[in-house]
């Protein structure tokens, strides 16, 4: 970039700031106070290292639990939040820094119903306004900002050092744990407002102040309310609240996988994925906007910011956007879409991927197969609409600098890499498994010396080429490279992100173990790269070399833990928001309220838990977002769907509630990615907004889709299976983006538009026709219950519209599947799936369950009534209904052909 900003855009210092500001921290004081910094920076990186390698269990020093580890990463946090971030001084900012401390002071004055001394507790929101209006500079930190940093830390630590006694005496809080906790949840929440702004810490403030004051709340949401031994107890001495499963996560494998992204990133391969997106996609039509597609993605996959994603790649990729006929509004929202993407991208997911492992209760490799093909689909419809943009205003790509070979052998070059990637990847599979059993403990050493061989290798090949540079977007237009050179620089790079998958996938290592052997990896390849490169090419000295390779460790590990900073206090304060849920039973209220507003509807529930998740959304990182929304919404899809027939699996839920809270990144008026993106391309950011919401529909069409049809999620299918539906779903999204951009082979006219959205919907969801035509289910009355479980084969489920009492006393009707076991009448079938009825008058009532059995497992209870009883029956294969899909589909082809030739480009 230019040094100087022009025409609105941001120049590089001012990008750096932008990222600084949300992701690392604004404040970089020098000298040796910013020595400091960097130091206690990398002091937290390594001791992440430490706990999640196997030394400290080898060597039987050093050793934490859980509890205590959290401990410590937040005091790092706090730390380093106060003293990274800067209190903004905006009016607005100000208001909250004063009013925040006044609200919670005044609630926990309202909570000592119980004997607690009151005198002491406005002392420390005195203490912390006072600090703030005494002014916090960038350029260096003030006493009373290295007392805040301080004081956060201890707060923190408080867990570690006094551990014993706290275990002894939980649930009754002594003098010390008040004014520990007090003073801990103010900086906490101060913490938040400085590093992620104000909608997080006022969401997790309306908590509390909903906690203490339940009794006051609407009927609908009141409670009998908490006194301050009991918020104390919940939110900061026990794990039930702030350091909670969620700080927990970021402890244990967030972390690690930051770490693993930003060493990566100082390795060279960020650049090196956006040159090779280039390489293989500059040339094409608007392909500058393709290559960042993929490039977003390739960086989405280590990156668990979408800001630092737009910026990052962004900065090169919108300006050659531009340069090939993209308007600034479009080439920002591109990139928008494109970087918010990379959150639903596994492995790494923004993070959320291993809170879903915790809150779902499903092993890691589950929700990477779950994610992974509504994320590929999105991406691959993400290059389609740049496509049709393309088409629509006549766009060409970039030179190249080479003559492309035919067709015809490019296809078959690329047929041949596939064949040697799979050759190769069966290979590396049937060796690892030959190694182990044959050198047993040694295992391990010959696995490390094969992968070093391999090292060198590659290395051996890139030393080959002419090393990457650091490309200038606005420098004149230059000539693509070819795309083997290009790839052949930083297969390297590659290894490690393999060490990655493998240990995660193949060896089923915790997600902390896998990411640390990884990262360790990753550092090796670090500190070696420079000097054994400068040795293969001859140029070059190697001990200068090796201490690059060393700068640029130190570099990626102090990055790594500044990256953490927000993350670590987001998971802490929305810990705060999950306690509140769990001591209040706020959600079972929140369900209330959203049935009340649907009406029972199954699509209005979902359309207003997509409303509630955008704005709840809003503000929030990623996995703060994911925190909240799955803490508050989740349980609301699974408890209305029940009760109005549709059993979503809980993953399927987790992920519609995700994909709609990193909505909020785009939606305008607050979506933060794109105000980072018009910063880049100097376009208005809430136009940028709006057009990358458009180009994220898809986005927001595919949890919908998933909530009715699981297959998507790769949920009940085999392998056969699972490369149909993704080659159906694939071409339905593809359908259903060209509908929303209105071009499919040229304008659509709006019979065409319609149209194309039915053709699409039915190649999501075929079973939607096909239920109206031959209907799956036989409807039998309840006293016919022995009768239809007999008609039902073993193996089959039977659904069961039950009413009764929940668990508190009010009344509720759901959809119970219960599975037919074996037996030779149908009495001996219900008992056998743990179930006894009675006839009450005209109605069948449960007279008994049996603990652990299948019909306890599906929700049945003594004294419910059956209302409705469904068998299943023989249907015809859904799959009919894509032959008159594929007509109306093969109609607006045919329409569209005759006046593709017509069309006069635009521009964009």
């Amino acid at each position: 970039m230019s040094d100087q900003s022009q025409g609105g855009k941001l120049n590089q210092a001012e990008l750096d700031e932008l990222v600084a500001s949300s992701d690392t921290g604004g404040r970089s004081p020098s000298g040796p106070v910013g020595a400091f910094i960097l130091v206690v920076a990398l002091i937290w990186s390594l001791f992440q290292l430490w706990i999640a390698s196997p030394i400290p269990f080898m060597v039987g020093w050093g050793v934490f639990n859980d509890t205590e580890a959290r401990s410590i990463h937040l005091a790092f946090a706090l730390f380093l939040a106060f003293a990274a971030y800067p209190a903004v001084r905006s009016p607005v900012q100000l208001v909250l820094a004063i009013g925040v401390p006044a609200l919670l002071t005044f609630l926990f004055i309202y909570g000592s119903k119980e004997g607690v001394p009151v005198w002491w507790i406005p002392l420390p929101g005195i203490v912390l306004v006072g600090a703030i209006l005494l002014g916090s500079p960038k350029d260096r930190i003030p006493p009373w900002e290295w007392a805040l940093a301080i004081i956060g830390a201890c707060a923190a630590l408080y867990l570690y050092v006094f551990y014993d006694g706290i275990a002894n005496r939980v649930g009754a809080p002594i003098l010390q744990d008040y004014v520990v906790a007090v003073i801990g949840l103010l900086i906490l929440l101060e913490a938040t407002r400085r590093s992620l702004g104000p909608a997080l810490m006022i969401v997790a403030t309306l908590f509390l102040a909903y906690t203490f004051l339940g009794p006051l709340m609407p009927g609908i949401i009141a409670h009998k309310g908490n006194n301050l031994s009991e918020v104390v107890n919940h939110q900061w001495i026990t794990t039930e609240g702030v350091f909670g499963i969620a700080l927990g996560v970021s402890t244990s494998f967030v972390f690690l996988f930051v770490l693993f992204g930003s060493l990566l990133d100082k390795a060279g391969a960020g650049n090196y994925f956006i040159q090779v997106a280039f390489s293989l996609m500059g040339h094409m039509r608007g392909g500058p906007a393709k290559a960042a597609v993929v490039s977003s993605a390739m960086t989405g996959l280590i990156s668990g910011s979408s800001i630092a994603n737009v910026v990052t790649t962004g900065t090169f990729t919108i300006p050659l956007m531009k340069r090939v006929g993209f308007s600034s509004e479009k080439a920002g929202a591109v990139e928008v879409a494109s970087s918010v993407n990379g959150q639903i991208m596994p492995p790494v997911m923004g993070a959320a991927a291993f809170l879903m492992v915790e809150y779902v209760g499903i092993p890691y490799f589950d929700v990477v197969k779950h994610a992974f093909v509504p994320a590929v689909i999105s991406y691959i419809a993400l290059v389609y609409i740049v496509h049709l943009e393309a088409m629509k205003a006549g766009l060409e790509g970039l030179p190249r600098s080479y003559t492309p070979k035919p067709i015809v052998q490019r296809l078959i070059g690329i047929a041949f890499a596939i064949i040697v990637i799979c050759v190769v990847s069966f290979a590396v599979y049937y060796l690892m498994g030959w190694i182990r059993p044959a050198f047993g403990s040694s295992a391990g050493y010959v696995v490390f010396a094969l992968l070093i061989a391999v090292y060198l290798g590659l290395l051996w090949i890139a030393s080959r080429e002419t090393a990457l540079e650091m490309e200038d977007p606005n420098a004149p237009v230059k000539e693509l490279s070819p795309p083997g050179p290009v790839v052949r620089t930083g297969l390297h790079f590659i290894l490690p992100v393999v060490v990655l998958v493998w240990a995660l996938m193949v060896d089923r290592l915790s997600p902390g173990l896998s990411a640390f052997w990884a990262s360790a990896f990753m550092i090796f390849i670090l500190v070696t790269q420079r000097p054994i490169l400068a040795v293969m090419r001859g140029v070059g000295d190697t001990g200068t070399a090796f201490r690059g390779g060393l700068i640029d460790l130190l570099d990626g590990l102090v990055s790594g833990a500044r990256n953490m900073i927000g993350i670590g206090i987001a998971t802490a304060t929305a810990g705060i928001i999950v306690g509140a849920v769990s001591q209040t039973g706020v959600g079972s209220a929140l369900a209330d309220v959203v049935e009340v507003l649907s009406g029972g509807n199954i699509m209005a529930i979902l359309v207003l838990t997509a409303i509630l998740s955008l704005i709840l959304g809003m503000g929030l990182p990623t996995t703060a977002n994911y925190i909240v929304v799955s803490a508050l919404l989740a349980p609301v899809i699974v408890t209305l769907g029940q009760q109005n027939g549709l059993i979503v699996p809980l993953i399927a839920v987790h992920l519609f509630v995700f994909y709609f809270g990193i909505m909020a990144d785009v939606t305008p008026p607050v979506g933060l990615a794109s105000f980072a993106a018009a910063a880049v391309s100097g376009g208005d950011p809430i136009r940028t907004g709006v057009v990358a919401f458009f180009y994220s529909l898809r986005t927001a069409a595919l949890p919908f889709l998933f909530i009715f049809n699981t297959e998507l999620l790769l949920i009940g299918v085999n392998w056969f299976q699972g490369i149909f539906v993704f080659i159906v779903a694939t071409v339905a999204m593809l359908l259903f983006a060209a509908a929303t951009q209105g071009w499919f082979l040229t304008r659509n006219r709006f019979y065409e538009t319609l149209a194309l959205l039915l053709v699409a919907f039915t190649l999501f969801r075929p079973g939607f026709w096909m239920d109206m035509v031959a209907p799956p289910y036989d409807v039998m009355q309840p006293a016919q219950i022995e009768e239809a479980i007999m008609i039902a084969d073993p193996g089959e489920t039977l659904r069961l519209q039950v009413s009764g009492l929940n668990a508190i006393g009010e009344p509720v009707s759901f959809t119970a599947l219960l599975p037919v076991e074996q037996g030779e009448t149908g009495e001996e079938r219900l008992l056998n799936a743990g179930v006894e009825t009675i006839m009450n008058g005209d109605a069948v009532v449960i007279d008994n369950v049996a603990f652990g059995s299948v019909a306890a497992e599906a929700g049945l209870d003594w004294d419910q009534t059956i209302e409705e009883v469904k068998v299943p029956k023989d249907a015809p294969s859904k799959y009919w209904m894509f032959i008159p899909a594929l007509l109306v589909l093969a109609g607006v082809i045919m329409l569209q052909r005759g006046r593709a030739g017509r069309h006069v480009p635009q521009t964009a």
